[in-house]
């Protein structure tokens, strides 16, 4: 938006000091995620205080689980739906520093998406807040309101992408037949299967296999204090790295990899989502202050497989989001054992509950989580490399 009334439709505005500086990705970036950290700070304890005194905190007692009930009883009564001043504070900080011309075509659908996936998710923790013996709506009904989302905006990617010749550093011999978007896998300099035929169907389909996949996955690791937070940050900080770098003609042609114009946009989203989620820790760190809630897990884990969609790294996404898609692993591996089998393949699901039915202390699984996944978003950004 600054960028929009400083430069306006007839140039830069050079009798403000600074605004030169408003045309490099880099500092907007920076700026978005100072501004994203102060106010969320300041959003954060407003919260906490107004929650607390009006009583809406985590009910632990409506887990199934009678063993999760005395694991987690000391935080029964913590504020919940923290999730509220952190997607706020990350839409502000898009809306005040991102730009919305016709440079870049990502940005407002990345923010529409992430906007009303923390729609479902406070609808979903009302319910549960509000309305006594209730465990939220139905998990079908959840997943139409999410698929909603995640098609229009892929309908929206597909818009920009559909038909067109990749550019940058992917070769122009040995396509996939078809038109784009294309699906890239690691390792390989060319893309493998087009997406944009039927209609671009098959990369609808995909897109909410991702946007909706990543959203619950986010949701289910978010059980312990500090834990889903973490592992946002370090994908977050991952995907920043991406975007900017597909989004630049000479890094894409350098890295070998399919050039998106406008995606480098993204990276000021993702600043803003990184500095809102710092601030998020800050309540967040164990002991908790407040808890996130599916208004805060549902919008991250679907900023994160939009920026995935943008960047046309979907699968790099299961390397950078690996600590995600192993919690959502082990909760459809135990379901299916318990239905097909009658036994249960860990003490309890998703992972992280697992340990902590062993014994191990809660602060040292979120740790060790935290590390793992800094580590997968490295190999993530060297995978680039590796061609």
């Amino acid at each position: 938006m600054l960028y929009e009334l400083l430069f306006g439709i007839s140039g830069p505005r050079l009798d403000v000091p600074g605004v030169w500086l408003l045309q490099f990705i880099s500092f907007r970036s920076v700026a978005a995620v100072l501004t994203a950290f102060l106010l969320a700070l300041w959003l954060g304890r407003v919260t906490i205080r107004a929650f607390g005194g009006a009583g809406l905190g985590e009910d632990t007692g409506k887990s199934p689980s009678e063993t999760l009930r005395a694991l987690h009883a000391k935080k029964r009564g913590t504020p919940t739906m923290g999730g509220l001043f952190l997607i706020a504070s990350m839409l502000a900080s898009s809306l005040l520093w991102a730009r919305f011309d016709r440079f870049n075509d990502y940005t407002l659908p990345g923010l529409a998406l992430i906007a009303w996936f923390a729609v479902v998710g406070l609808v979903d923790d009302a319910a549960k807040a509000f309305v006594p013996f209730c465990t939220g709506i139905r998990g079908r009904i959840k997943q139409r309101w999410l698929t909603l989302g995640a098609v229009c905006g892929a309908v929206w990617v597909l818009a920009e992408g559909l038909g067109d010749a990749p550019a940058g550093g992917v070769p122009a011999e040995g396509l996939a037949a078809g038109p784009g978007p294309w699906l890239h896998v690691p390792f390989l300099t060319e893309p493998v299967l087009a997406l944009g035929v039927a209609f671009g169907l098959p990369f609808v389909v995909l897109a909410v296999l991702v946007l909706t996949g990543t959203a619950n996955a986010v949701n289910l690791t978010d059980g312990m204090d500090g834990l889903a937070i973490g592992c946002v940050i370090t994908a977050t900080l991952a995907y920043s790295a991406i975007c900017y770098f597909v989004g630049r003609s000479d890094f894409s042609a350098y890295l070998h990899v399919e050039h998106v114009p406008g995606a480098g946009e993204l990276t000021v989203v993702l600043g803003a989502l990184l500095g809102a989620s710092f601030a998020f820790l800050w309540f967040n760190a164990p002991p908790a202050q407040i808890f996130m809630g599916d208004v805060g897990s549902l919008p991250l884990g679907g900023g994160l497989g939009f920026a995935a969609l943008v960047s046309r790294t979907e699968i790099v996404l299961v390397v950078v989001g690996g600590v995600f898609v192993v919690e959502a692993l082990s909760v459809i591996l135990q379901v299916w054992s318990w239905r097909k089998r009658g036994r249960r393949i860990f003490r309890c699901a998703p992972l992280h509950h697992h340990y902590q039915f062993g014994g191990m202390p809660e602060t040292r699984i979120v740790v060790r989580t935290w590390l793992i996944s800094a580590l997968l978003a490295l190999a993530s950004l060297a995978l680039f490399k590796i061609r």
